[in-house]
Order: structure tokens, then C-alpha cells, then sequence
């Protein structure tokens, strides 16, 4: 295997100057950069990054946080960071929570462990996370995505979530919809889901309306039709529901097919995060759009800046859908709902 000596000797100058060709190439001559750089690739030589890291405290590798990869909103979200971090000359340290914020602090604390120069986190509660203060304490870059701070100004980027769902339940209520409801995952894991819920409550006081409680699954991508079938029933059945993801309500449209009831002509159901799949099923998910590239990009750019603070909010739009529609003007096929197997 070839070492830098080798590299050195061939190009004809000296260890240290071999060396400063791959960490600081700005200090030689171009004649000179040209031979060592000409004299590595003959020899197969590649620096030792790693080594130059622990010498120089110096990184090119950014952490990233993610709740699940999933969920293609964060999937895709990764992959605009891999690109945007790539043309910038850094690599990716990349994790998942899966959702449990008791894994974020070991997490963080691993990445810390490697050195990386900065982080892109999404977290379960960006006011009351002690790993943000730490890091903060730390001098380490950090830029949250989704998480959108209330209480504290960490840099974020995201959509604003609740005039987003606002919006979404406007919307059904200009369909003509009254007895809407919200479908969501565990609200402790999500502060952007709370959000959300606080959009849709503003939308139905707006309309004079009983902004009904969330009806909470136990997963936040896959539903548990025996709890939203009581809200089908009775004198004020649910027309049209909200979910908090599209993965949600993708799950969500499936269970309800499997015990007979019709999207949207008995049930109307909208998704949150715009993701591609959600054109491609039947009927088409109608939904609250986020542009991931834009998310994933930006918070990049964000992390090479270094001194930005504050939110960062990026449009979002509504997509229409072949999952809602105006309610019917009878439920008494809801009665008939069977039993899910």
C-alpha cells in the first residue's frame, strides 16, 4: 500500500509539502499541487480523512436525526441532504429514533462520539429537549427540521403546520363537511402533530363548530380501524376524518375498504405530507403537500451558515384528491359497518 512518503518521493518535494496538497491545496503552486496530485493517483494512495479529523479536530461529516426513514417524507428529505451535503464536501452520519425521544440523547451523544461538524435533527418536543441546550452549551451547529420551537429560537426549517392543517379542515368544511375528526399518532412522540391539532381546532371554532379530541392510534403510520368505527356510528357519524401523515391515512383508507366502507362517499379522508404514493393508490389521497427537497436542502444550507437562528417556514400546499368529497346526505349505510376481521 502506498503512503504519502511514496506520493513525496515520486512528485519530487517533500513529505510536509505532499501533505498540505490534501489539506490545505490553496498554500502550493499549481505546477506543484498538479505533481503530487498526479504522483497519488499513479500510486493509489487516498489521504487518511479520518486521522486528519483527530489531528486537526477538524470534520466533514454531518449528523443526521431522523424519526423513521419509513415514512417517504423523511426518506426523501435524506436523500436532497445527501445531495446538498455531498456538493459541499461533507458525508452524512445518519439515525433513527423510531420515534422513541428516550433514543435521542444516546444518539446524539454517539455522533458527538464521531466528531461530526454539525446536525440535522427532527425531534419529539424541540421546547423541552435537553439534548438541544446541550448542544447549544456546546457551540455545536445544529438545525431542526419539522420541529417548529415556540418557546426558543433554535434554527428550523419546516412548514407551518398549523395553518396547514387549518387550511386542510377549511377546506372540508367548504366541501360542506361538519363532523370532521383527526387521526393521529402518539401525540407525546410529536410536537409537530400537536400543531397540526391546534390548526384543525382553529379551523372548526372558526366555524362555529366542536373541534372533536384527537383520535389517537398507537403507531404513526399504521391505523387501528376498531377506533375511529365508534365514531361512524350513532346519530353524528364522522363524514370526513384528517390523519396526521399520509402513511396514516393511506392505512387508514385500506382498513376502511376492508370493512365496507366506501372512501369518500360514506368516510372523506385527508393525509399531511404530500408523498408520491399517495397519487398512485385508488382513490388518490387528497393532502397537505411538504417539499421535501426544499426541506432537506435548506437545512443544509442552514448548517453551513452556521449563524442562522430562527424558523425558516417553506410553502406548503394543499393537493386535491380522489379521497374526499362532499359528504352524503345520508349515513345509514355507516350502520352497516362490519366488524374488521
Amino acid at each position: 500500500m502506498s503512503d504519502l512518503i511514496s506520493v513525496a518521493k515520486l512528485a519530487g518535494v517533500s513529505r510536509a509539502t505532499a501533505a498540505r496538497a490534501f489539506s490545505d491545496p490553496h498554500l502550493l503552486r499549481a505546477d506543484t499541487l498538479e505533481k503530487v496530485l498526479s504522483a497519488s493517483e499513479q500510486l493509489g494512495f487516498r489521504p487518511n480523512h479520518i486521522a486528519r479529523q483527530l489531528r486537526t479536530q477538524s470534520s466533514t461529516t454531518f449528523g443526521v436525526l431522523l424519526p423513521s426513514l419509513l415514512n417517504p417524507i423523511f426518506a426523501r428529505q435524506l436523500q436532497a441532504m445527501e445531495r446538498q451535503a455531498r456538493a459541499a464536501g461533507y458525508g452524512l452520519l445518519v439515525a433513527t429514533s423510531d420515534y422513541q425521544p428516550e433514543r435521542e440523547a444516546a444518539i446524539v451523544e454517539h455522533m458527538l462520539n464521531q466528531r461530526v461538524a454539525g446536525l440535522v435533527l427532527t425531534v419529539a418536543d424541540a421546547d423541552n429537549s435537553a439534548i438541544l441546550h446541550t448542544l447549544h452549551q456546546a457551540s455545536m451547529p445544529f438545525v431542526l427540521t419539522h420541529n417548529v420551537p415556540q418557546e426558543t429560537h433554535w434554527p428550523a426549517i419546516c412548514v407551518d403546520n398549523r395553518q396547514a392543517m387549518q387550511e386542510a379542515t377549511q377546506h372540508l368544511l367548504e366541501l360542506g363537511h361538519r363532523h370532521i375528526g383527526m387521526v393521529a399518532g402518539p401525540m407525546l412522540q410529536s410536537d409537530r402533530a400537536r400543531l397540526r391539532y391546534q390548526g384543525y381546532c382553529d379551523a372548526m371554532q372558526q366555524a362555529g363548530l366542536d373541534a372533536l379530541p384527537v383520535i389517537e392510534m398507537p403507531s404513526h403510520t399504521q391505523s387501528d380501524f376498531a377506533l375511529l368505527q365508534p365514531q361512524l356510528q350513532g346519530g353524528t357519524p364522522l363524514s370526513a376524518v384528517i390523519c396526521t401523515n399520509d402513511l396514516l391515512a393511506i392505512s387508514l383508507i385500506g382498513a376502511a375498504a376492508r370493512a365496507g366502507v366506501r372512501i369518500p362517499q360514506q368516510l372523506s379522508v385527508m393525509g399531511f405530507d404530500g408523498i408520491d404514493i399517495g397519487e398512485q393508490i385508488a382513490p388518490s389521497l387528497a393532502s397537505v403537500t411538504q417539499p421535501a427537497d426544499m426541506l432537506g436542502a435548506g437545512a443544509i444550507d442552514m448548517l453551513l451558515q452556521q449563524a442562522s437562528r430562527g424558523t425558516r417556514v417553506l410553502a406548503h400546499r394543499l393537493r386535491s384528491g380522489e379521497s374526499i368529497a362532499a359528504p352524503a346526505t345520508a349515513f345509514s349505510s355507516i350502520a352497516n359497518i362490519r366488524e374488521p376481521s
